[in-house]
């Protein structure tokens, strides 16, 4: 059974008048006495009597730590082998395959109306591995990723997780301003600013090496991280980040209108398959193996028209309109004069578009702008103007959650390195925007800023996972490897599963590498590939 940590100070202060400082008031007079070099002995009897596991000790000593602006809400010493997560998309479960931790939970108040909500799991110490890793959220957050923390305990990482300050569902919550500083950019840094003093309390030492680690709003928190708060993280990992918030929330939004729109028409959600059937068909041998994924989409030539229907219609073909409209997707939102506003879908990724170009556009976009641009929760979708409110988003909402900032010259100069990923398949994010945040990052530093920042596009993978390509791999493995050699990656080698048996694995190549077939053996084998350029 997990085991609710409490401690009744005045019982102990009545079983040991003779020890000063003994009070009821946070056990701190205890805690301050017990440490004392003449009381060494008599400390390890009493808490050996009190919690014969050490790790059930040091669990409850952080009872009485005082942090300022943290509340911490409950303590739970958890035995090895015997813990229940509750809630989640996967319902109540028992997780019978971890070791004996620390469970905290806390409340951060670091402004007035701020209340953020964090947990952190502490491994016992003879199975720490001396490091701290944060984990990012998706969507709006609003609950601690609680499922995403139970990998790194098991690899022995003291892990957090946040709630990012609200627990509000949709994003009506981005009107208070305390709440939309925390979400934006605050909840993380506080996260692990008081994560690090709690494992200096609770392990007696700091940690060797603090990492962070996301993926679409996670990805955006990682990028906040690197560029607002280098010296928080050694290593950070920002998969498919939702970054440049002003715009892609824009281009989202205008996924869904472009169809409706005056003189627009909306691409029936069946004929996705027959679009993406047909890229596929176009540029799955560009790279010289036959395997239904575009190792490189912008070397692709496809022509929208190869679809025109000869006469009438049928979702065997498409309309004059609906070929327009898909050009449209491929290009992205543009200004009146054409020029580009943010990149469009890529090539291979239609197959998920259904959810992105319906009647009804993504929520978290509308509730971006209608929220935090506009602050009206009566704004309508149905208003919206690429061409005038992207830029005016822009303005408005960009310095607080815009994480688009190419100059990390400080994280590179306080030791950091930064893995970004990014699937080519990606329909909601697209993945042009990850690649024009790095370039621009290389632009800025100039070529030696790979040492400390590189990318890995993800052939055939979706968003943050899934898809036809290899899109399994130990990100967290390899930022720590990078950050403790100080040996920057040159690939990774990815895997696919089909009914949980590995059938595929290919190297993941530092943009702008590409994985190439050497001529033989299995094109199902990684070690068959090279990385090089296009």
């Amino acid at each position: 059974m997990n085991r609710l940590m409490r401690v009744d100070t005045r019982a102990l202060s009545k079983s040991h008048p003779d020890i000063p400082g003994v009070d009821t008031h946070a056990f701190r007079g205890y805690r301050s006495i017990m440490r004392t070099p003449a009381v060494a002995v008599l400390r390890v009897v009493i808490l050996a009597s009190l919690f014969p596991d050490p790790a059930s000790a040091a669990c409850e000593d952080l009872a009485d730590l005082v942090l300022p602006g943290v509340a911490i809400t409950a303590l739970e010493a958890v035995p090895a082998g015997e813990f229940s997560l509750a809630g989640g998309r996967g319902g109540a479960r028992e997780i019978t395959d971890l070791p004996a931790f620390c469970r905290v939970a806390a409340t951060l108040s670091p402004v007035e109306g701020s209340e953020i909500g964090i947990e952190l799991w502490l491994p016992e110490a003879a199975v720490w591995n001396g490091r701290y890793l944060a984990l990012g959220n998706g969507g709006f957050a609003g609950s601690i990723g609680t499922n995403a923390m139970l990998d790194p305990l098991r690899r022995g990482y003291a892990a957090s997780s946040t709630d990012t300050g609200h627990s509000t569902p949709g994003g009506s919550f981005l009107l208070d301003e305390a709440q939309r500083i925390d979400f934006a950019y605050r909840a993380v840094h506080e996260m692990a600013t008081q994560s690090k003093r709690l494992i200096r309390a609770f392990y007696d030492r700091s940690e060797d090496y603090a990492f962070f680690s996301g993926c679409s709003t996670g990805g955006r928190q990682a990028l906040t991280a690197a560029q607002r708060f280098p010296a928080d993280f050694d290593g950070i990992v920002a998969g498919a980040p939702a970054s440049y918030v002003s715009h892609l929330q824009g281009q989202q939004l205008w996924m869904s209108r472009v169809g409706y729109q005056a003189g627009g028409t909306p691409i029936p959600p069946e004929k996705f398959p027959l679009i993406n059937d047909a890229v596929i068909a176009a540029c799955d041998l560009d790279d010289g193996v036959g395997d239904l994924v575009i190792e490189n989409p912008r070397a692709c030539a496809f022509d929208p028209r190869i679809l025109l229907c000869a006469a009438g219609g049928g979702n065997a073909c498409l309309t004059d309109a609906e070929v327009s409209t898909l050009a449209s997707l491929y290009r992205g939102p543009v200004t009146s004069d054409g020029a580009s506003i943010f990149p469009g879908s890529v090539l291979g990724s239609e197959s998920g578009w259904g959810q992105m170009t319906g009647a009804q556009p993504m929520a978290l976009a509308v509730d971006i702008y209608r929220y935090t641009v506009f602050g009206d929760e009566n704004w309508s979708y149905e208003d919206f103007d690429a061409g005038r409110d992207i830029p005016y988003a822009a303005g408005v909402i960009g310095e607080a959650l815009d994480a688009n900032d190419p100059d990390l010259s400080p994280l590179a100069a306080n030791g950091g390195k930064l893995l970004l990923y990014h699937g080519w398949a990606d329909p909601g994010i697209t993945p042009y925007s990850t690649v024009s945040y790095y370039e621009s990052v290389i632009d800025t530093m100039g070529a030696d800023a790979a040492d400390s920042i590189r990318l890995f596009m993800v052939p055939g993978m979706g968003h943050c996972g899934g898809g036809e390509g290899p899109g399994t791999f130990d990100a967290i493995g390899v930022i720590d490897q990078w950050v403790t050699s100080g040996t920057a990656p040159d690939r990774i080698v990815a895997s696919r599963s089909r009914g949980g048996v590995v059938d595929r694995t290919r190297p993941l190549c530092p943009y702008p590498q590409i994985a190439v077939y050497g001529g033989a053996g299995s094109t199902d084998l990684a070690g068959n590939f090279v990385c090089r350029l296009p």
